[in-house]
Protein backbone atom coordinates (compact mmCIF):
# COMPACT_ATOMS: atom_id res chain seq x y z
CA UNK A 1 0.00 0.00 0.00
CA UNK A 2 1.28 3.47 -0.67
CA UNK A 3 1.44 6.07 1.71
CA UNK A 4 0.63 9.87 0.58
CA UNK A 5 1.57 12.69 2.92
CA UNK A 6 -0.78 15.43 2.79
CA UNK A 7 0.28 18.90 4.33
CA UNK A 8 -1.92 21.58 4.28
CA UNK A 9 -3.25 24.65 6.79
CA UNK A 10 -6.88 24.35 6.55
CA UNK A 11 -7.88 20.79 7.97
CA UNK A 12 -11.16 20.84 6.07
CA UNK A 13 -8.62 20.26 2.60
CA UNK A 14 -6.88 17.75 4.70
CA UNK A 15 -10.03 16.00 5.74
CA UNK A 16 -11.10 16.11 2.28
CA UNK A 17 -7.59 14.58 1.11
CA UNK A 18 -7.63 11.87 3.58
CA UNK A 19 -10.53 11.00 2.95
CA UNK A 20 -10.50 10.63 -1.06
CA UNK A 21 -7.28 9.06 -0.52
CA UNK A 22 -8.11 6.38 2.12
CA UNK A 23 -11.43 5.29 0.17
CA UNK A 24 -8.64 5.01 -3.13
CA UNK A 25 -6.58 2.63 -0.77
CA UNK A 26 -3.75 4.73 0.02
CA UNK A 27 -2.37 5.12 3.55
CA UNK A 28 -3.27 8.94 4.28
CA UNK A 29 -0.60 10.78 6.65
CA UNK A 30 -1.07 14.36 6.89
CA UNK A 31 0.23 17.50 8.84
CA UNK A 32 -1.35 20.92 9.29
CA UNK A 33 2.21 22.93 8.67
CA UNK A 34 5.61 22.57 6.84
CA UNK A 35 6.93 22.70 10.23
CA UNK A 36 5.21 19.58 11.09
CA UNK A 37 5.63 17.88 7.99
CA UNK A 38 9.08 18.29 8.51
CA UNK A 39 9.19 16.99 11.88
CA UNK A 40 6.94 13.65 10.76
CA UNK A 41 9.44 13.00 8.04
CA UNK A 42 12.83 13.54 10.37
CA UNK A 43 11.03 11.23 12.85
CA UNK A 44 11.05 8.66 10.05
CA UNK A 45 7.92 8.99 7.49
CA UNK A 46 8.77 7.66 4.16
CA UNK A 47 5.81 8.50 2.06
CA UNK A 48 5.48 7.53 -1.58
CA UNK A 49 3.79 10.66 -2.71
CA UNK A 50 3.80 14.26 -0.75
CA UNK A 51 1.31 16.81 -1.65
CA UNK A 52 2.03 20.33 -0.16
CA UNK A 53 -0.14 23.79 -0.28
CA UNK A 54 1.54 26.69 -1.25
CA UNK A 55 -0.12 29.44 0.96
CA UNK A 56 0.55 28.09 4.01
CA UNK A 57 1.61 30.25 7.61
CA UNK A 58 5.19 30.14 8.51
CA UNK A 59 7.07 28.14 5.95
CA UNK A 60 5.25 28.48 2.50
CA UNK A 61 5.17 25.20 0.04
CA UNK A 62 8.54 26.10 -1.72
CA UNK A 63 10.24 26.64 0.93
CA UNK A 64 9.10 23.16 2.62
CA UNK A 65 9.92 21.42 -1.31
CA UNK A 66 13.75 22.67 -1.00
CA UNK A 67 13.49 21.45 3.02
CA UNK A 68 12.45 17.94 1.55
CA UNK A 69 15.06 17.63 -1.19
CA UNK A 70 17.46 18.01 1.05
CA UNK A 71 16.94 15.02 2.91
CA UNK A 72 18.87 12.14 1.35
CA UNK A 73 15.43 9.85 1.89
CA UNK A 74 13.46 11.96 0.11
CA UNK A 75 15.74 13.13 -3.00
CA UNK A 76 13.23 11.62 -5.58
CA UNK A 77 9.70 11.38 -3.28
CA UNK A 78 7.04 13.20 -5.95
CA UNK A 79 5.90 16.11 -4.95
CA UNK A 80 3.05 17.60 -6.40
CA UNK A 81 1.50 21.10 -5.26
CA UNK A 82 -2.33 21.64 -4.43
CA UNK A 83 -2.83 25.47 -4.56
CA UNK A 84 -5.39 28.78 -5.39
CA UNK A 85 -2.55 29.75 -7.12
CA UNK A 86 -2.28 29.33 -10.81
CA UNK A 87 0.48 31.74 -12.36
CA UNK A 88 2.83 30.97 -14.32
CA UNK A 89 6.22 32.47 -12.35
CA UNK A 90 5.05 30.19 -9.44
CA UNK A 91 4.99 27.13 -11.27
CA UNK A 92 8.14 27.85 -12.84
CA UNK A 93 9.43 28.51 -8.80
CA UNK A 94 7.86 25.65 -7.47
CA UNK A 95 9.56 23.15 -10.37
CA UNK A 96 12.76 25.03 -9.88
CA UNK A 97 12.08 23.84 -5.91
CA UNK A 98 11.87 20.37 -7.14
CA UNK A 99 8.26 19.86 -7.59
CA UNK A 100 6.30 16.98 -9.62
CA UNK A 101 3.57 18.79 -10.56
CA UNK A 102 0.64 21.25 -9.75
CA UNK A 103 -3.12 20.91 -9.35
CA UNK A 104 -5.30 23.95 -8.77
CA UNK A 105 -7.78 23.55 -5.82
CA UNK A 106 -10.59 22.63 -5.72
CA UNK A 107 -9.83 19.43 -7.14
CA UNK A 108 -12.50 16.91 -7.45
CA UNK A 109 -10.99 13.10 -6.29
CA UNK A 110 -11.14 12.06 -9.80
CA UNK A 111 -8.88 14.52 -11.15
CA UNK A 112 -6.78 14.04 -7.67
CA UNK A 113 -6.48 10.17 -8.12
CA UNK A 114 -5.72 10.25 -11.95
CA UNK A 115 -2.91 12.42 -11.37
CA UNK A 116 -1.69 10.44 -8.54
CA UNK A 117 -1.64 7.15 -10.83
CA UNK A 118 0.97 8.76 -13.13
CA UNK A 119 2.80 10.32 -10.84
CA UNK A 120 3.44 6.93 -8.96
CA UNK A 121 4.08 5.15 -11.93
Amino acid sequence: MKTIFCVDDSSVVLMSLTAILSKAGFIAEKAASAEEALSKLKSGLKPDLIITDLNMPGKNGIEFIKDVRQMAAMKFVPILFLTTESQQAKRAEAKAAGASGWLVKPVNGDELLNTIKLVLR
